[in-house]
């Protein structure tokens, strides 16, 4: 299998996200992503939560139970639980499987999903809310003195945690956010900012700023049309999919949201390496790109060269989605300046 590793770019992959089966085939396919995306080099692989998912940590454990390297990318939510019970579950996990944890910091999520929880937190307010939250779990894990915190939204008096965590173990903070807000709390915490990526004409040179990073799905393969079958056999045009795309986006509060919606107007159907019919038929939440090595090479290409070294790719269909993504980034990376492939690594 074609190595994803590079000195140039972190690469995480997405679990398989929930869906009404037997538990035996959920737990296999969850399984089998991790065993993939671990022999393909990936550094970490993204486990969502809202209130329609299984809960992260224990789908976390069956990914750390089913790959011998790969890094949990756990997304936490703060209104699901207190700031010392992640920290407890991050250090825990560490300490049996001798890994890190890493963490995804989500300040919102699904509008019915907040409502259902009594949440109704102003946009801006869930940041701030996230930069105290961070900071608790941060400084505990960090060990030393007891931590004591008092802010707005949470406060704690010599709190503890036990285990300690190694520091070679100290998770990496990405957050999830491309707003003005969202921008601002991932410097706050010196987390990494994840954004759902508008077309790479429309990012300029200094989009990804300090290291950013960007969700995206990829199909590619040898020949474009190839890669194209394959992309509108996995997402046929869904009425029921795009009515509630539709009515999402009337609720929606995502900067992002509203972003790649402004984007899916302007393309207007047409077929371009960067697709967003998976997102307009409600089938996932960030976009594609899709089309021959070379094409989709391109378009990394001008990612990176606009600061975007980290990469979260869509959850892989089969191992062959890994095995081409590891080929096109080889083909991206040849030749770039080397000030366009400085190493960022864990």
């Amino acid at each position: 299998m074609t190595d994803v590793r590079t000195q140039a770019v972190d690469f995480y992959t997405t679990c398989p996200p929930f869906r009404p089966s037997e538990p035996a085939e959920y737990i296999r396919r969850v399984s089998q992503v991790s065993r993939w995306s671990d022999e393909a080099g990936c550094k970490g692989i993204l486990v969502y939560t809202d209130n329609g998912l299984l809960d992260p940590w224990i789908v976390a454990q069956i990914v750390l139970q089913n790959s011998e390297q790969l890094t949990p990318l756990v997304a936490v939510q703060p209104i699901y639980m207190h700031a010392y019970t992640v920290a407890k579950m991050v250090a825990t996990l560490s300490y049996l499987y001798q890994r890190r944890i890493c963490l995804n910091m989500v300040a919102g999520g699904f509008k019915n999903d907040l409502i259902a929880l009594h949440d109704l937190t102003p946009h801006d307010q869930r940041y701030e809310r996230l930069v105290e939250y961070t900071t608790i779990i941060q400084r505990l894990l960090a060990g030393g003195s007891p931590v004591t915190f008092h802010g707005k939204f949470y406060s704690v008096e010599r709190l503890a945690l036990t285990p300690a965590v190694p520091q070679e173990f100290f998770p990496r903070f990405m957050l999830s956010g491309s707003s003005e807000a969202g921008l601002a709390a991932a410097r706050a915490l010196d987390a990494l900012p994840m954004q759902y990526p508008e077309p790479p004409d429309k990012c300029g040179a200094s989009a990804g700023g300090a290291g950013a990073g960007i969700r995206v799905g990829i199909i590619a393969r040898e020949d474009e049309e190839q890669a194209w079958h394959i992309a509108e056999e996995r997402f046929p045009p869904d009425r029921a999919g795009q009515v509630t795309h539709a009515l999402a986006m009337k609720t929606s509060d995502s900067a992002w949201h509203q972003n790649l919606a402004t984007v899916g107007h302007e393309l207007n159907g047409r077929r371009s390496t960067y697709w967003l019919v998976p997102f307009e038929n409600y089938k996932t939440f960030c976009p594609y790109l899709v089309g021959s090595h070379a094409q989709v090479a391109e378009e990394v290409r001008r990612y990176l060269a606009a600061g975007y070294q980290t990469f979260l790719v869509d959850v892989p269909e089969t191992e062959e989605d890994l095995e081409h993504i590891g080929i096109t980034f080889e083909h991206a990376l040849r030749g770039l300046p080397a000030a366009n492939v400085a190493g960022a690594s864990l």
